[in-house]
């Protein structure tokens, strides 16, 4: 049996593998698929990634793009969520600013440099017309470290996904000014060109599996109870987040995407320059 080592973060997205390694559906196919939780997101998987302490990675578009193109020996395989994601900007509840004009030159707290939380701070910043050499971070690490930096005004604001941090501007610890979402599908598989190359057929496996899943994962029988419960949410936020939310099942990403999203990315300036989009991308369904 082959051991391979998968990661993601910690929410509601990832319930799909969730169900897979709980039924030991990649053991029929003689895999030992062993599941990390990433509290710090995409920055902290992508050096997971070029580390090898995890083969494969459930990660932000943006933050393997501008890995990959910084040297991260993974390649993309497929699209898992192909719908945006909801990037809620947050302040702590009795803070003083107001609307996103308020935060221009204002401190804004990033789980670390390469992340979602980073990058799509740039975005916005782009789309309020501001100045991005201009803008501050304070590296936080995790969502924790958000709620901390808020708290303690060592930071005076903070970009997660719009559900996963609504149960702490339910309780009072944020509020949410606005959403910014990601122009892009926002979760893709990446895995490290070794197992590529070494474990081409268990790649696809673990990809058929998690497709067949995320095809029909909408008509479990009382999802969104499930969803709410495990990840202490209001059930009501949950249908909508599912209302919103769309998996890819087995579509082949393209070169055309790779390139779309780094023409977005060059215009945002998270990336200062293109490249091939081959570089990016290994299609698994040839």
């Amino acid at each position: 049996m082959i051991n391979l080592k998968i990661g993601g973060v910690p929410e509601h997205f990832n319930y799909p593998w969730y169900i897979t390694l709980k039924n030991k559906e990649y053991t029929k196919h003689n895999i030992n698929l062993r599941w990390q939780d990433f509290h710090g997101g995409t920055g902290q998987m992508c050096k997971a990634l070029r580390e090898g302490t995890v083969d494969i990675a459930i990660v932000l578009t943006e933050g393997i793009i501008k890995d990959i193109a910084a040297g991260n020996p993974s390649k993309i395989v497929q699209t898992y969520v192909k719908s945006p994601l909801i990037w809620g900007i947050h302040v702590a509840a009795k803070s003083s600013f107001k609307s996103i004009s308020d935060l221009e030159n204002a401190t804004n707290a990033i789980s670390r440099y390469g992340s979602g939380s980073h990058l799509m701070a740039i975005v916005n910043a782009y789309n309020q017309g501001w100045d991005i050499s201009n803008l501050k971070f304070k590296v936080v690490k995790d969502l924790q470290g958000g709620i901390d930096a808020l708290s303690n005004g060592s930071a005076d604001y903070f970009m997660w996904e719009h559900f996963t941090t609504k149960p702490y501007v339910d309780n009072g610890v944020f509020r949410r000014i606005d959403d910014c979402p990601t122009p892009w599908p926002c979760f893709v598989i990446a895995v490290r060109d070794e197992v590529l190359q070494n474990n081409s057929n268990d790649v696809k496996n673990i990809l058929k599996v998690i497709n067949n899943i995320t095809r029909d994962f909408k008509e479990i029988n009382q999802v969104d109870k499930i969803l709410a419960k495990r990840y202490q949410q209001k059930e009501a936020d949950i249908q909508k987040w599912l209302a919103i939310t769309e998996w890819n099942d087995s579509e082949p990403i393209t070169t055309e995407l790779i390139s779309e999203i780094q023409n977005k990315m060059k215009t945002f300036n998270v990336i200062s320059k293109k490249k091939d989009p081959e570089l990016f991308i290994k299609n698994m369904y040839i």
